[in-house]
């Protein structure tokens, strides 16, 4: 089978990628390789942060690689926290800091309409390619569900009546941001195969 490397140190996140991509590619992490390096994640957008760690690994380890990068858009919050969601609460913040402090700023807020991003950077065969998922929703009162990380409890998809936590890998993986754009690498993937 063909490896590719998925740029993250991410337990959760390359759990979910392995799931996704099992029979298409071997996915690697950057353990695998021996990266080991902090890739400064320093762009104004996802799509930026996704590409220099793609570049990062591409050009220092000379694999095929993708990387992601995922934002919380909230509307009321003019799209905050975005391409800070990971360090929304401060650098070196917990998931629970992140969740904390989302839920006191929109404590009293009517307009909980909010979107989860993804953007995925594919540095393959000396090409670089996009591919973007994104997953409209409401961020919850309370905290739900003991599955899934980040935000997680707190983001309900519309159409649903149960937050990603509350869905399990499976059915979260089904419709999440980062499943809708990791499809879209899979068709891409298996159209270069042929």
């Amino acid at each position: 089978m063909k490896q590719i490397v998925f740029a993250t140190n991410n337990k959760n996140k390359l759990r979910e990628m392995r799931e996704i991509m099992d029979g298409l590619y071997e996915v690697l992490s950057l353990e695998d390789i021996g990266c080991h390096e902090e890739i400064v994640e320093d762009a104004d957008t996802i799509q930026g942060n996704a590409k220099i760690k793609a570049d990062f690994v591409t050009s220092r380890y000379r694999v095929d690689c993708f990387a992601d990068d995922t934002g919380l858009e909230v509307e009321a919050l003019g799209g905050a926290p975005g391409v800070y969601s990971a360090r929304y609460a401060g650098e070196h913040c917990s998931y629970q800091d992140n969740v904390n402090k989302m839920l006191a700023a929109m404590k009293g807020v009517t307009n909980r309409k909010a979107a989860f991003r993804t953007v995925i950077a594919l540095n393959l065969n000396g090409e670089s390619f996009f591919f973007e998922g994104r997953c409209d929703g409401h961020i919850t009162e309370t905290q739900r569900g003991t599955d899934g990380f980040g935000y997680d409890p707190i983001f309900q998809p519309d159409g649903f009546d149960q937050t990603f936590a509350e869905m399990g890998h499976e059915g979260k993986n089904a419709i999440s941001h980062r499943g809708r754009a990791t499809q879209k690498l899979i068709m891409f993937l298996k159209n270069t195969q042929k």
